[in-house]
């Protein structure tokens, strides 16, 4: 038999066909052998039983008679009938399609109802049964299939049996459980009807009741399988249609079905949720319910949550069985309750919505019971509550909107602050809750979105933001649990937020018209919650009326004229006030002082009357008792103490509620009459001061005859009363909205707003709202998420807090919330200890022990890498760390290349500049700082002369370092100042002013050589940032400007900061010159600043600067078209002509610019030719170089004589241009005649002929006018040549006598270049005069004493050509003259020269007329005077 059992599954478990020709022998075997084995065991065990071992079994006797004491007991027959007919069914292809499961059920359905069967004959056939629904005899397809599981079900839970010991009895207990979960698991399990399936969850939880006065082995068996009833019961809602069940059918359930109140522990009557079994309860109240008796759906569904709800309700009024387990009993019932709902819960929420009765339970008893214990003092329970509540929202939220509010309001805000007292436990686990909802990526927003921004509803997302903020303070203790949760919940709404960025959609248009009139807007709602650009709009125009309602509200409370005052500018109220709208105003607007709102609403004055009863048409009052009514009625404010007003309110009240339930009574007057009663009864019953209590018979007694002459119910009076007793009507209802207990009827008043609010919008991943939720809780939480990372140690805590800083960062620069992303930076700068003044042995070592301040560091960095466009006061802070870092040597001396696209940058710099540039970071622990200057480099001689051997360092300290230096490479700050061209005009500014304010005054640098160090550090980074901005120059130049001059005027020694800013300034001008032609003049002009540098300083670096000068001009001398820049230039230019190491490298540019006039300019002219002079008398270079300075000199005419050319092809007004030529020209000559005075005999010489040469040009306009001025020029020149030569020693100037004859030719060729231009002018005379003049006096000078032969002999020639000339042109004529004419003067003076002359010009034989040949040989040279030229 043993044998028989154990293979009978494995024969039925095959998968071949049953009707297949191998497989339907196997098959009726297999079915023969299980109704053969199970009626074999249970007879067995039947016959150990000595009152069904000694029956005797009939058949006939030897004398044929039949006694009846011997015939067959019933239970006995059924089961051998049974076993024959199971051989007979062997010949039937399906078993299960075909046979009847009644025939092979019932005969043991009956052993388990009989009364006769011990308890092992009742387990043995349990067991049979769940034999044969595990191996599934009863199929789903098989006939009466229905009627056979509901018999099973009927039998099961009307299953008696003799108890003959506890063993026995809970082995019974344990098989029933068994069969009954059986059943809601087969495949048939769908046939069941409702009330099967109700009957089910009964009968398991009266095994769960009677367990426990069992062996805890019952105890958990039958609590585990009624988990795994209600499971699967619910498991197969996915497979039920979406049906509509009568309000009628469900409430006929909940009515005529055993409610858990009548349950008590310890009863041996079975009970049931219906009584619907055969034999469960009395004959009497057997009522077949239409829905009940339907197949399995969602009625059971509903009854089955009923039930458990019902177990909350009650599980206080149970009473405890002294034997039952230790298990505290108040706890237990509801926890195991809430156990099974969030069973039910968790397989069913998905699909609630789609069947609106057990939505509407959900909705309303359900959320209500679960707001009930939310509230509880265990931890188990609330724990289980939140649970409940998250899958919930998880699944429903778009229908469990007023009740989330709800939740939130009365139970997680009210349970997470200890103000309400609220247990530590009850703190950690509502606060976890709420953790678990804030993970959830779109909570956050949609509690904004629904909550925030919904006219009736709590701001939950702003108190929950709050919440979270303020629980991770620790109060007056050390961090504890709640802070890291409430930080938690913190970082992960401000991290989804950031994912939300990364989703950013196309811009919507979130701009809210103002309102310009009133309209209803109460009742606005959104056209569509499925497009952005409609229900954005939505949210934010209720929430800018939600904003300027919150202003009405604080003005109202203040004063009630000025609120309304306020309201109508607002337009949120008739510019006219109309009851209706004020109405409305008092009834939706959350936070209006109460007191004051009861005064209002008493006011005897008709408009006070007309909004008072408008304000009681707001409310709903339909089926609701009088007292419940009541009770929402003066929940929304404080009942005044004058019996005037309180008459006036009551009447408004009783005229709602008579109007809304007629049926009640027989006009208003019951109803106002019984409306005071309760008000008396509720200030009688919880009045301390009244002693002496009204009892129920007063209660009916005082309301007599009030209902139109009749008595009201008795029934419905007592309830009233002990309603009232048992429950308050608070005259004084709390102040404000949120975190108040949640009473019936607020509950009721809940569910009437629940139908007409705005549907629930479900936001997605895009951060349509994102920008008002971040902006009020930034803030907060940076001060929160700051507290928990001050205050802890662990890395995981740690690297959460890094993540969250960086959220905000990222969502305070997407939003361009300036303000806290500086904050911010403050706060991780703080976190760095970088910015500590303390002193410390080992920095670097410290530093890189502390990972929180690493951590921080690179956070910091990462901030300024990614979001700098966003930083403003935030970059001081990050200058000072930055220069922490350089101080202890984390850093390399120079940090950063000018430009990304500069590879040649170092090439360009000074021999000093470079290789500091190239010099690798070295971080010496011990070794003493860098110094800069003469005293600094002998400070360290003195140091390293006194120094004592340093000790080796520790392996830690080495891990310290190498940490430190890590975090400094992470960091990337070098990143910030070369890609500094990327950041926005504002942030960029304020980068550079944080350098300036880092680097000091010019006083405080020179106070230290750290101070020093600190500031060229800081020099480099703005000189740096400069360059890398050049098409922004503009915003940095007057601040760089304004430093570097500072520097440059305030240091009188060398120094490496003052090197720093000179050459920084060049290199800035030789980089942005070619391209800010709009800037090229200041650029220039700052180079003033070098002119002013001491003479000390200037000296030291004059040959640099010259070098740096010249790579300007070359590369720049194109852009440079000022006056004032080319006189900067050319001034730097002039200062290297008397130095004798910049000398070279000055005359190098001066030669660029005037070498073959390439780079000459009008603008420049002037300067150059300047500048090429002092060059020429420079004794610091060779002659050769003098000599070529006047060449460059001479050569600059042909620009002049270009450009008079070009003037005169283009025409127009050119006579102003060429004077200006001409007086270049002028300036040309004085600068030559300069140099014609020079001891060095080459150069004198030279710049005499080369004057020459640039006097008797053609090509350049020369009025008469400037023609005298250049004799002006002659005559001083030729008069310092004279004094030279008569006092001064031929030593100091040799052959003095060469340039006397060079000097008195050039004035002879000038006057003959210019007579034809000046005869005509008045002054021709004097001129002429004067030049005779200076003709006498070179004809008698002296050199060393004795006359000069050579001057002698060429000078009465010179003068002869020049009156030939004068006669040949008519000017000088013996006809046309006076005897005080020139005529007469130029005689007198000739003839003091030579007085031969006057017969050779004019000899008597030829009169006064000359041929032209004559005159042409005039005009030309003599061979004795090109002999004196050479």
């Amino acid at each position: 038999m043993g044998g028989f059992r154990a293979a009978s599954p494995l024969l039925l478990g095959a998968k071949a066909d049953p009707c297949s020709p191998a497989s339907v022998p196997a098959l009726r075997v297999a079915m023969a052998c299980v109704v053969a084995s199970e009626v074999a065991t249970v007879l067995a065990v039947m016959r150990r039983n000595v009152r069904w071992a000694g029956v005797r079994y009939g058949g006939g006797g030897g004398d044929g008679g039949v006694d009846d004491e011997h015939i067959e007991h019933p239970l006995i027959a059924g089961l051998q009938s049974l076993r024959r007919r199971a051989a007979a069914w062997g010949g039937t292809c399906r078993w299960r399609d075909e046979v009847d499961p009644l025939l092979y059920l019932r005969p043991f359905l009956d052993v388990v109802r009989s009364d006769e069967t011990g308890a092992p004959i009742t387990g043995a056939a349990l067991l049979s049964l769940h034999k044969m629904l595990t191996l599934e005899l009863v199929g789903p397809s098989a006939p009466n299939v229905a009627e056979a599981m509901g018999a099973v079900v009927d039998a099961v839970t009307g299953c008696r049996f003799e108890v003959t010991d506890p063993a026995s009895e809970e082995a019974v207990l344990a098989r029933v459980l068994q069969v009954l979960l059986a059943c809601v698991r087969a495949r048939a399990a769908p046939a069941l009807a409702n009330r099967h399936v109700c009957a089910i969850v009964s009968t398991c939880f009266r095994v769960v009741q009677q367990a426990g006065t069992k062996g805890e082995l019952l105890q958990r068996v039958s609590r585990q399988t009624m988990q795994e009833v209600i499971r699967c019961v619910f498991a197969r809602l996915p497979d039920l249609d979406a049906t509509v069940v009568t309000d009628d059918k469900i409430g006929s359930c909940r009515n005529k079905g055993l409610g858990a109140e009548e349950i008590e522990n310890g009863r041996s009557d079975y009970v049931c949720l219906n009584n619907s079994g055969d034999e469960v309860g009395t004959a009497s109240g057997i009522v077949q319910d239409k829905a009940m008796m339907e197949s399995f759906g969602v009625p059971c569904m509903v009854e089955i949550l009923q039930f458990l709800c019902s177990l909350l309700n009650i599980a206080g009024d149970i009473e405890v069985n002294p034997r039952i387990n230790p298990i505290d009993f108040d706890e237990d019932v509801p926890l195991f309750a809430l156990g099974l709902i969030n069973s039910a819960i968790e397989l069913s929420a998905s699909l609630i919505h789609r069947h609106p009765k057990l939505l509407a339970f959900v909705q309303d008893e359900l959320f209500r019971n679960l707001m009930n214990f939310g509230l509880s003092m265990s931890p188990l329970i609330l724990t289980t509550v939140c649970s409940i509540v998250f899958t919930l929202f998880y699944h429903l939220r778009h229908e469990l909107k007023l009740q989330m509010e709800a939740f939130f309001s009365c139970v997680i805000l009210r349970l997470a602050q200890n103000r309400y007292g609220a247990s530590y436990q009850q703190q950690e686990v509502a606060l976890e809750a709420l953790v678990d909802f804030c993970r959830q990526k779109e909570f956050m927003a949609e509690m904004y979105a629904n909550m925030d921004c919904d006219l009736q509803c709590s701001n939950i997302f702003e108190e929950l933001a709050n919440l979270l903020s303020k629980s991770a303070f620790p109060v007056n203790s050390p961090l504890s649990a709640l802070n890291l949760l409430a930080s938690d919940g913190l970082i992960a709404v401000i991290q989804a937020m950031a994912e939300r960025a990364n989703n950013a959609p196309r811009l919507h248009d979130q701009t809210v018209s103002e309102i310009n009139e009133y309209f209803p807007f109460w009742q606005l709602k959104c056209e569509s919650n499925n497009d952005p650009d409609q229900w954005v709009k939505f949210v934010n125009q209720q929430k800018g009326i939600k904003r300027k309602l919150m202003v009405g509200v604080e003005h109202f409370n203040r004063d009630k004229k000025k609120g309304f005052e306020f309201l109508q500018g607002a337009h949120l109220l008739p510019e006219k006030l109309d009851p209706h709208s004020v109405a409305l105003f008092f009834r939706h607007t959350p936070g209006l002082d109460k007191n004051l709102l009861g005064d209002y609403l008493g006011n005897h004055d008709e408009f006070s009357i007309q909004v008072l009863h408008e304000f009681a048409r707001t409310f709903d009052f339909k089926e609701m008792n009088l007292d419940a009514a009541l009770r929402l009625f003066l929940e929304t404010f404080r009942l005044p103490g004058e019996s005037q007003k309180i008459q006036r309110i009551l009447e408004a009240f009783s005229e709602r509620y008579y109007e809304q339930s007629p049926q009640i009574f027989v006009n208003i007057d019951a109803a106002l009459v019984l409306s005071y009663s309760v008000i008396m009864l509720n200030t009688d019953q919880h009045n301390v001061r009244v002693k002496k209590k009204m009892t129920e018979e007063d209660f009916i007694r005082n309301n007599r005859r009030i209902n139109g002459g009749n008595d009201m119910p008795r029934e419905f009076l007592s309830d009233i009363y002990h309603s009232i007793c048992r429950n308050e009507i608070k005259t004084i209802p709390e102040q404000g909205a949120g975190c108040s207990e949640m009473s019936f009827s607020r509950w009721v008043d809940l569910m009437w707003k629940s139908k007409r609010t705005s549907t629930y919008i479900a936001c997605d991943s895009c951060p349509y709202l994102d920008h008002d939720m971040f902006s009020i809780m930034a803030g907060p939480a940076v001060a929160a998420i700051s507290v928990v990372f001050d205050n802890v140690e662990h890395g995981e805590v740690l690297t959460r807090c890094i993540d969250g800083f960086l959220s905000v960062a990222k969502l305070a620069a997407f939003y361009h919330l300036d303000d806290v992303l500086n904050d911010l930076v403050v706060v991780l700068c703080k976190f760095t200890t970088l910015l500590s003044t303390s002193y410390i042995d080992d920095p670097v070592t410290a530093f890189g022990e502390d990972t929180k301040a690493r951590m921080a560091t690179e956070a910091v960095f990462t901030v300024a890498t990614t979001y700098g466009d966003h930083i403003r006061s935030g970059w001081r802070n990050i200058i000072d760390c930055i220069l922490k870092l350089h101080k202890i040597g984390l850093l390399p001396a120079r940090l950063t290349s000018d430009t990304a696209d500069d590879q040649d940058s170092s090439d360009s710099l000074p021999s000093k500049l470079a290789s500091s540039a190239a010099t690798p970071p070295v971080l010496s622990v011990s070794a003493p700082k860098k110094s800069y200057g003469l005293m600094g480099r002998f400070s360290q001689l003195l140091y390293y002369d006194t120094e004592e051997p340093m000790s080796q360092p520790s392996e830690e300290q080495l891990v310290a370092q190498s940490n430190a230096l890590e975090t400094a490479k992470k960091c990337q700050i070098s990143t910030i100042f070369n890609e500094s061209k990327f950041l926005q005009a504002d942030s960029l500014s304020d980068l550079a002013r944080a350098l300036i304010q880092a680097a000091g005054r010019p006083q405080k640098i020179t106070s230290s050589l750290d101070d020093e160090s600190t500031a060229v550090f800081c020099l480099d980074l703005l000189i740096t940032v400069t360059l890398n901005n050049r098409d922004r120059i503009v915003l940095l130049w007057q601040g760089v400007y304004e430093h570097i001059a500072h520097i440059v005027q305030s240091t009188v020694m060398p120094c490496n900061l003052v090197e720093k800013a000179v050459f920084g300034l060049l290199h800035i001008c030789q980089r942005l010159l070619p391209y800010k032609e709009n800037l090229v003049d200041d650029l220039l002009r700052s180079l003033q600043l070098i002119l002013k540098l001491d003479a000390r300083v200037a000296d030291a670096y004059c040959e640099n600067i010259t070098l740096e000068v010249t790579r300007l001009v070359k590369a720049n001398a194109t852009h440079i078209k000022s006056q004032m820049g080319w006189r900067t230039i050319i001034s730097l230019i002039c200062v290297t002509a008397r130095h004798p190491d910049a000398s070279d490298a000055g005359f190098e540019a001066l030669g660029f610019i005037m070498s073959e006039g390439s780079h000459l300019s009008p603008a420049n002219f002037v300067l150059s030719v300047e500048a090429s002079r002092q060059f020429a008398e420079s004794r610091l270079g060779s002659t050769e170089r003098s000599i070529h300075a006047l060449n460059l000199m001479s050569d600059s005419v042909n620009c002049l004589m270009r450009w008079t050319r070009e003037v005169r092809e283009a025409g127009g007004e050119a006579d102003r241009i060429l004077e200006g030529i001409a007086e270049m020209w002028l300036r040309l000559v004085q600068a030559l005649r300069k140099v014609c005075t020079d001891q060095r005999e080459e150069v004198r010489n030279h710049a005499l002929l080369l004057l020459h040469g640039c006097l008797v040009v053609d090509g350049i306009s020369v009025s008469s006018s400037t023609w005298l001025m250049s004799f002006d020029i002659i005559f001083q020149l030729l008069d310092e040549l004279l004094e030279i030569a008569q006092n001064y020693s031929p030593k100091d100037y040799r052959n003095m006598e060469i340039s006397l004859l060079h000097a008195v030719k050039l004035l002879c060729k000038v006057f003959l270049q210019s007579l034809r231009d000046l005869s005509a002018h008045s002054g021709f005379g004097k001129l002429w005069l004067e030049v005779l003049d200076m003709i006498e006096k070179f004809m008698k000078v002296k050199v060393r004493g004795r006359r000069a032969e050579k001057l002698k002999e060429a000078i009465p020639e010179l003068v002869k050509n020049i009156l030939m000339v004068m006669k040949a042109s008519g000017i000088l004529s013996k006809a046309s003259t006076n005897e005080n004419s020139l005529w007469e003067a130029t005689w007198l003076q000739v003839n003091k020269i030579s007085p031969l002359l006057q017969l050779e010009v004019f000899p008597d034989s030829e009169g006064d007329k000359v041929t032209q040949d004559e005159q042409n040989k005039l005009d030309t040279p003599t061979q004795s005077d090109r002999n004196a030229e050479q």
